[in-house]
């Protein structure tokens, strides 16, 4: 993980540590949101990384999905093109 990433990890971790334990465990995806946070910082580093986690955030709401949905593989399909 990029610098930059555990910069922005750090407030899941402490929502993972503090706040977790007395939300309770109503995620509606799964992996749950702090995970996949971690795990797309983790992956994709802090802009993307950080980019996906608000986009799944977003999602998490009475209306929105439910279900399996992992953090997207990186994509190295544009790697060497100029």
């Amino acid at each position: 993980m990029t610098p930059l990433a555990h910069l922005v990890a750090l407030p899941v971790r402490a929502y993972r540590l503090l706040l977790s334990p007395w939300v309770g465990h109503g995620c509606r995806f799964q992996p749950t949101c702090s995970i996949y946070a971690l795990e797309a910082l983790e992956r994709h580093g802090a802009i993307r990384g950080g980019w996906l986690t608000g986009r799944r955030l977003c999602r998490c709401h009475p209306w929105g999905g439910s279900g399996y949905d992992p953090v997207p593989e990186k994509d190295h399909s544009h790697a060497g093109r100029r």
